[in-house]
């Protein structure tokens, strides 16, 4: 984990994986370059694109995604990786973007979303979960945080070891009137079993725009609390 401020208002990381640009939706404006301009003024290393996935209301359709690998590579002197934050459909782990996409991008994370995804138990959600890690180029779980979308951490994150993907600890989960339910406690839950299994996570912004692409101050603060090692948190993950 390499930080490139550090203060008690702004902690910023070199890489930054979740972000979205107006491809998303969300009634954010930014385009990739914005995304690159910005990271370049906070002198980050690697900023990845990771836009909703089509069945997200408002995000953009297949063809955006399939034409992703044809983007340049480096913005103002910055790293650019190219991926999609699918979204899992249904308890079989089916995804909204196929695999002969898939196979395109750097990188997939999956997450679940509403009104995409109807949550079962923890035993169903994690289900799916797992079964969703074994398409291609699945190398991230999004914001699994959320009570609305119960799993058991114990078993996530046995299987993402197995299948060489990463949990998220995601910032905007943690801030403050977060829409998410109960992200808190269930991220020190995800720390707690990622540390006893010496499990690797990746910090994320899950930023939408340019306004906040690089900022993990929440994540930081709770890494902070429960002395969680930095060892476990890569740098620059190798996908």
């Amino acid at each position: 984990m390499n930080l490139i401020a550090d203060n008690t208002d702004k902690r910023y990381c070199e890489t930054d994986l979740h972000t979205h640009t107006c491809a998303s939706g969300h009634g954010t404006k930014d385009r990739i370059t914005d995304l690159a301009r910005e990271a370049a003024k906070r002198q980050m290393k690697l900023l990845g694109i990771s836009d909703h996935g089509p069945a997200s209301p408002g995000s953009a359709d297949l063809s955006y995604f399939r034409s992703l690998f044809l983007c340049e590579r480096s913005r103002f002197g910055i790293r650019i990786a190219y991926g999609a934050e699918a979204n899992i459909l249904d308890a079989a782990g089916h995804l909204d973007i196929p695999d002969d996409i898939l196979q395109t991008l750097d990188y997939c994370i999956i997450s679940m979303h509403r009104p995409v995804y109807t949550s079962g138990s923890a035993a169903e959600n994690t289900r799916a979960y797992i079964r969703a890690m074994k398409h291609p180029n699945v190398r991230m779980i999004g914001h699994c945080d959320d009570s609305r979308f119960p799993v058991d951490y114990q078993e996530l994150i046995s299987a993402a070891l197995s299948y060489g993907v990463m949990p998220e600890l995601n910032n905007v989960s943690l801030l403050p009137g977060s829409y998410r339910q109960n992200c808190h406690p269930n991220a020190v839950r995800l720390l707690q079993v990622c540390e006893l299994n010496s499990c690797p996570i990746i910090l994320s912004s899950d930023s939408h725009g340019r306004e906040h692409i690089g900022d993990m101050a929440e994540a930081l603060k709770l890494i902070d609390e429960l002395h969680f090692p930095h060892s476990l948190i890569p740098a620059r993950p190798h996908f």
